[in-house]
């Protein structure tokens, strides 16, 4: 019965390359640098007190998409981008597409944080290379071992 079951497993489709994993040294909450663009003030304060919470000690902050790569550029460094979507001036999928396209940023955890949260929306995040997606309202207990799951190299890709 192993036999069969171990064949099984074996001969199950691979996901494409974009789909796998990528294996980068895993960052602990008390090292990161996370830059957050948000152009809700009350969501980045929400955010960055999570974040503080949790140890991480240097938490940026933008308010549009516009000029993110720029930004992130003067930064000793950079581990984890949260990103809405929805911004003024420049969409978060224009960012990204931006990010992914400087030498220095193009390996930067970017995750998705929006209220249009549905499987759509997350269909089209996980198409355009984020790492991940978070749904707001985001939820206080889950947010900080949705971090660490980021840092660690992991995708987490949740609603709510």
């Amino acid at each position: 019965m192993l036999d069969k079951t171990a064949t099984a497993l074996s001969e199950a489709p691979k996901p494409p390359p974009e789909a796998q994993e990528t294996h980068k040294p895993a960052i602990e909450p008390k090292d990161a640098t996370v830059l957050i663009v948000e152009d809700n003030v009350a969501n980045f304060v929400l955010i960055a007190r999570m974040l503080a919470y949790m140890g991480v000690p240097r938490c940026e902050w933008k308010t549009s998409g516009w000029q993110v790569v720029e930004y992130a550029d003067i930064l000793p460094r950079v581990d984890l981008i949260l990103m809405d979507i929805r911004l003024p001036y420049e969409d978060g999928y224009s960012a990204l597409r931006k990010v992914r396209g400087s030498p220095r940023l193009k390996d930067t955890i970017v995750v998705a944080v929006t209220a249009e949260a549905s499987e759509e929306q997350m269909a089209k995040a996980r198409q355009a290379g984020f790492d991940g997606f978070l749904g707001k309202p985001l939820d206080p207990d889950r947010f900080p071992d949705q971090i660490r799951r980021l840092l660690h190299g992991e995708g987490v890709w949740e609603l709510s």
